[in-house]
């Protein structure tokens, strides 16, 4: 049965939302603030968190951002209001999965969360090999090839392109990239990203100047589409 942690500081939310996830089957534990939140993120071990931006204590952004520091990678939504863009950037820079615009439907938001709990299971039960296109990764011998070719991938590549294929579909910033491939701690240096993924289209797509695979998306970093 999934655990799913709700951080949400309006109690009717918050009850219409646990009851909800219980209707639903998940065992749910609610925190009313950010760092109770952030606590029970890190002790309760969820499956799942529903996390809403505007918390006392600890805004959400913070407990996402302390989360992804802690180097837990337990999916999360967040939820903001309508008109709040910058909240959904920023979240999504720092690790979110994914968000919910206020007002939503219940049914929307376990749409969102399903997905994302897809998604965690295929990357657990990933081979290590994967095809996407013409392009094959043996990962387990670093080796990559293109219509059957071999293609000449760095160290750094295929774990730039195993990072963005466990995490496909899920918009990758920057600064969350450099993290985990360079293992950077807060070093500014996101140009270093763009030029990696520029060579790393040039070897991989039909067409680098328009990507299939590695798509930029604009002010926040790449997702990967294979």
């Amino acid at each position: 049965m999934p655990r799913v942690l709700i951080i949400e500081d309006d109690s009717a939310m918050a009850v219409a939302l646990q009851d909800g996830f219980s209707y639903e089957g998940y065992e749910v534990d609610v925190a009313p603030d950010g760092s109770k939140g952030l606590r029970l993120a890190n002790e309760g071990n969820p499956d799942v968190i529903v996390l809403d931006v505007m918390l006392p204590k600890l805004s959400g952004i913070d407990v996402c951002k302390r989360i992804r520091q802690n180097n837990n990678h337990v999916p999360i939504i967040m939820l903001t209001a309508r008109g709040q863009e910058a909240d959904k950037v920023a979240g999504l820079k720092i690790g979110a999965d994914d968000y919910v615009t206020k007002p939503f439907s219940f049914l929307e938001l376990m749409a969102r969360v399903e997905a994302v709990l897809r998604r965690v299971q295929e990357r657990s039960e990933s081979a290590e090999t994967y095809e996407f296109g013409d392009i094959r990764i043996d990962f387990r011998r670093t080796q990559a090839f293109k219509q059957g070719k071999h293609l000449s991938l760095s160290p750094r590549e295929f774990k730039l392109l195993r990072f963005m294929i466990d995490h496909r579909g899920e918009v990758l910033a920057r600064e969350r990239l450099l993290d985990a491939v360079w293992d950077y701690d807060n070093v500014p240096f996101t140009r270093t990203v763009d030029m990696h993924i520029a060579k790393l289209r040039k070897k991989i797509e039909d067409t680098p100047q328009d990507p299939s695979y590695i798509v930029t998306v604009h002010r926040v970093g790449y997702r990967f589409n294979g």
